[in-house]
């Protein structure tokens, strides 16, 4: 029993020091995934050294680890605080070519950045763009401007 809850103070707090980490970098996993991903292999190393002389530990521990992550992911389908706190909402960096530099400096993007993303959107310069946001999954969303009838 003792490991179940190592494992669950040890996954929440990895899961909201990541979450204040920002959306950058995490990439297309979220918070929760992406913690799992990473305590699972140390998780599994010990029991299979055995540092601490048992196989059962360990597959108690990514048992509870699992548990742990379809429960926050019902948590999170059920109830939007749960959300709010733990899945990052999508940020606006730019809107009608006037770029938000208090939440590029939030969200630690450059305003190079933005252009590039604008640029690979087919866009020469941030005038050109209505809208640059950037989303959940750490991604850069460009809407363009429409042109002039």
């Amino acid at each position: 029993m003792e490991s179940v809850i190592r494992v669950a103070i040890v996954y929440l707090f990895v899961l909201f020091a990541l979450r204040l980490l920002g959306k950058r970098e995490f990439g297309d996993l979220s918070p929760h995934e992406f913690v799992m991903l990473m305590l699972i292999p140390d998780i599994v190393a010990q029991g299979i050294v055995k540092e601490d002389f048992s196989l059962t530990n360990g597959l108690v521990a990514v048992s509870t680890i699992m548990l742990l992550v379809a429960l926050t992911s019902l948590l999170i389908h059920v109830s939007r605080p749960a959300e709010l706190a733990v899945t990052p909402r999508p940020t606006v960096l730019l809107f009608d070519g006037n770029l938000y530099t208090s939440n590029l400096n939030k969200e630690r993007v450059s305003a190079d950045e933005v252009l590039q993303v604008a640029r690979e959107s087919g866009l020469e310069t941030l005038d050109q763009v209505k809208w640059a946001i950037l989303q959940s999954d750490g991604k850069i969303a460009i809407v363009p401007k429409e042109a002039a009838s």
